[in-house]
């Protein structure tokens, strides 16, 4: 019997690279053909879209969707990777945010809307062939050119300083790491990517994917488990 093509939406655990989720999904319901719409970290969880079968040549449907966040991030404290997971490269007193109550609310209306956002060296962007990662793990900084982005929405869901929770709504192509770090330079003290759950992509949303744990359970992949694009 052949597997059925098409999306299944899986709710990505933290500890996990994308390309650990595929390679389960292909060995385990012996699918030749499996990719995925869309990196996230290691670190993040949430909505990741792995394609079956001929699916994987529909990648480019999801490349212009609009991606949303659940984040938060730690200002006083810069990593090597803008995330908790780097190493430490500086530390900068917040206390000075004490009495500037205000200062955190108007940075972040600043990065609403059109921006520019240099990729981050750990990352998975192509620069003469190579992914940036490859030559920030042997200690080579590459000159990066900015890229526009958009910041379709950006809000302060709770302040407990040092820590920021916030929701943000983008385009392709955002770093929501590179966005932490540099919200975190805008306000003065710096700042790193302390927790990352993508809740949709376009349309789809992670409430309707497939938990890890259900995942590992399952046999075989059922009609209701995979989507067609419509």
């Amino acid at each position: 019997m052949s597997l059925k093509c098409g999306i299944l939406l899986l709710d990505k655990p933290s500890g996990a690279t994308s390309h650990d989720m595929v390679d389960l999904v292909r060995r385990k319901f012996s699918y030749k053909k499996v990719g995925h719409a869309g990196t996230l970290d290691p670190m993040a969880t949430g909505l990741l879209i792995i394609l079956l079968g001929a699916f994987t040549k529909k990648s480019a449907h999801f490349s212009t969707l609009d991606k949303e966040y659940e984040a938060r991030l730690c200002l006083g404290i810069s990593t090597n990777t803008a995330d908790r997971l780097g190493k430490i490269v500086e530390k900068k007193d917040t206390s000075f945010l004490a009495s500037a109550s205000g200062r955190i609310e108007e940075v972040f209306k600043t990065f609403a809307g059109e921006i520019q956002q240099v990729p981050p060296m750990y990352s998975a962007k192509k620069i003469k062939g190579k992914k940036l990662y490859e030559f920030a793990r042997k200690g080579i900084e590459v000159v990066r050119e900015p890229k526009t982005v958009f910041i379709q929405e950006i809000k302060i869901v709770d302040k407990a300083v040092p820590f920021i929770k916030f929701y943000v709504k983008c385009s392709k192509g955002t770093y929501i790491r590179q966005l932490a770090h540099d919200i975190g330079d805008r306000i003065g003290c710096g700042a790193h990517l302390d927790f990352l759950r993508r809740t949709k992509i376009g349309s789809f949303a992670v409430e309707n994917a497939l938990s890890f744990e259900k995942l590992k359970c399952k046999k075989t992949l059922t009609d209701e488990d995979i989507l067609q694009l419509s």
